[in-house]
Protein backbone atom coordinates (compact mmCIF):
# COMPACT_ATOMS: atom_id res chain seq x y z
CA UNK A 1 0.00 0.00 0.00
CA UNK A 2 1.14 3.03 -1.05
CA UNK A 3 0.97 5.51 2.32
CA UNK A 4 2.66 8.63 3.30
CA UNK A 5 2.31 10.24 7.02
CA UNK A 6 3.47 13.49 7.58
CA UNK A 7 4.04 15.04 10.93
CA UNK A 8 5.50 17.92 12.52
CA UNK A 9 3.76 20.97 11.47
CA UNK A 10 3.12 23.70 13.64
CA UNK A 11 3.30 27.74 14.85
CA UNK A 12 6.72 29.48 14.62
CA UNK A 13 7.13 33.38 14.85
CA UNK A 14 9.26 34.43 11.97
CA UNK A 15 13.06 33.47 11.86
CA UNK A 16 12.28 30.34 13.80
CA UNK A 17 12.58 27.04 12.89
CA UNK A 18 10.45 23.56 12.18
CA UNK A 19 10.87 20.25 10.88
CA UNK A 20 8.49 18.13 9.22
CA UNK A 21 8.82 13.91 8.95
CA UNK A 22 6.99 12.18 6.21
CA UNK A 23 7.64 8.61 6.67
CA UNK A 24 6.46 6.13 3.83
CA UNK A 25 6.28 2.13 2.79
CA UNK A 26 9.03 0.53 2.42
CA UNK A 27 8.17 -0.53 -0.89
CA UNK A 28 7.24 2.69 -1.92
CA UNK A 29 10.47 4.51 -0.62
CA UNK A 30 13.11 2.10 -2.02
CA UNK A 31 15.02 3.76 -4.91
CA UNK A 32 12.52 6.58 -5.45
CA UNK A 33 12.23 10.03 -5.67
CA UNK A 34 10.53 11.88 -2.67
CA UNK A 35 9.64 15.85 -2.59
CA UNK A 36 7.98 18.34 -0.61
CA UNK A 37 5.35 20.62 -1.77
CA UNK A 38 3.49 23.65 -0.13
CA UNK A 39 -0.12 25.04 -1.02
CA UNK A 40 -0.38 28.69 0.53
CA UNK A 41 -4.53 29.71 0.71
CA UNK A 42 -5.72 30.57 -2.32
CA UNK A 43 -2.52 29.59 -4.65
CA UNK A 44 -1.24 26.47 -6.08
CA UNK A 45 0.64 23.90 -4.80
CA UNK A 46 4.47 24.62 -5.46
CA UNK A 47 7.48 22.54 -5.84
CA UNK A 48 10.09 23.17 -2.48
CA UNK A 49 12.71 20.33 -2.12
CA UNK A 50 13.01 16.94 -3.85
CA UNK A 51 15.77 13.56 -2.82
CA UNK A 52 17.02 10.56 -4.47
CA UNK A 53 16.57 7.85 -1.88
CA UNK A 54 19.23 6.13 -3.22
CA UNK A 55 22.18 8.84 -3.69
CA UNK A 56 20.63 11.49 -1.49
CA UNK A 57 21.25 14.30 -4.21
CA UNK A 58 18.83 17.27 -3.32
CA UNK A 59 17.25 19.91 -5.17
CA UNK A 60 15.57 23.04 -4.09
CA UNK A 61 13.42 25.92 -4.94
CA UNK A 62 15.01 29.22 -5.29
CA UNK A 63 12.27 30.60 -2.66
CA UNK A 64 14.09 27.81 0.27
CA UNK A 65 17.82 27.79 -1.19
CA UNK A 66 19.94 28.36 1.97
CA UNK A 67 16.98 27.93 4.88
CA UNK A 68 15.32 24.84 4.08
CA UNK A 69 17.24 21.10 3.61
CA UNK A 70 15.71 17.78 3.13
CA UNK A 71 17.44 14.98 4.10
CA UNK A 72 16.17 10.77 4.49
CA UNK A 73 16.86 8.06 6.58
CA UNK A 74 16.91 5.02 4.63
CA UNK A 75 16.38 2.72 7.56
CA UNK A 76 13.50 4.48 8.94
CA UNK A 77 11.89 5.03 5.14
CA UNK A 78 11.70 8.87 6.63
CA UNK A 79 12.14 11.91 4.19
CA UNK A 80 12.42 15.21 6.39
CA UNK A 81 12.03 18.70 5.99
CA UNK A 82 14.29 21.13 8.23
CA UNK A 83 12.76 24.64 7.53
CA UNK A 84 15.37 27.46 9.09
CA UNK A 85 14.55 31.65 8.87
CA UNK A 86 10.87 30.88 8.41
CA UNK A 87 9.52 34.45 6.88
CA UNK A 88 6.04 35.41 6.53
CA UNK A 89 5.41 34.13 3.08
CA UNK A 90 6.44 30.18 4.14
CA UNK A 91 3.17 29.58 5.63
CA UNK A 92 1.01 26.49 3.50
CA UNK A 93 0.25 23.28 3.80
CA UNK A 94 2.96 21.15 3.33
CA UNK A 95 2.72 18.05 1.39
CA UNK A 96 4.62 14.97 1.59
CA UNK A 97 4.77 13.30 -2.19
CA UNK A 98 6.38 10.53 -4.11
CA UNK A 99 6.97 11.69 -7.59
CA UNK A 100 8.50 10.29 -11.05
CA UNK A 101 12.10 8.99 -10.75
CA UNK A 102 13.30 10.92 -13.93
CA UNK A 103 11.83 14.14 -12.55
CA UNK A 104 13.35 14.54 -9.75
CA UNK A 105 16.13 16.72 -10.80
CA UNK A 106 13.47 19.62 -11.75
CA UNK A 107 10.37 18.92 -9.91
CA UNK A 108 11.14 21.04 -6.89
CA UNK A 109 12.22 24.22 -8.93
CA UNK A 110 9.35 23.61 -11.84
CA UNK A 111 6.92 25.73 -9.34
CA UNK A 112 3.28 24.09 -10.08
CA UNK A 113 4.55 21.69 -12.83
CA UNK A 114 6.35 19.65 -10.44
CA UNK A 115 2.63 18.48 -9.37
CA UNK A 116 2.27 16.90 -12.48
CA UNK A 117 4.62 14.37 -11.70
CA UNK A 118 3.39 13.33 -8.27
CA UNK A 119 2.37 9.83 -7.84
CA UNK A 120 0.60 9.73 -4.74
CA UNK A 121 0.28 12.62 -1.72
CA UNK A 122 0.78 12.57 2.13
CA UNK A 123 -2.16 14.11 3.59
CA UNK A 124 -0.70 17.33 4.67
CA UNK A 125 1.02 19.06 7.52
CA UNK A 126 -0.11 22.59 8.44
CA UNK A 127 2.56 25.40 8.91
CA UNK A 128 1.97 28.89 10.33
CA UNK A 129 4.84 31.65 10.61
CA UNK A 130 3.65 34.46 12.91
CA UNK A 131 5.12 37.82 12.55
Amino acid sequence: LDQLVESGGGSVQAGGSLRLSCSASKDSYSSSCMAWFRQAPGKERVGVASIYTSGGSTYYADSVKGRFSISRDNAKSTVYLQMNSLKPEDPALYYCAKITFSACKWAAEAGTQGAAVVEFWGQGAQVTVSS
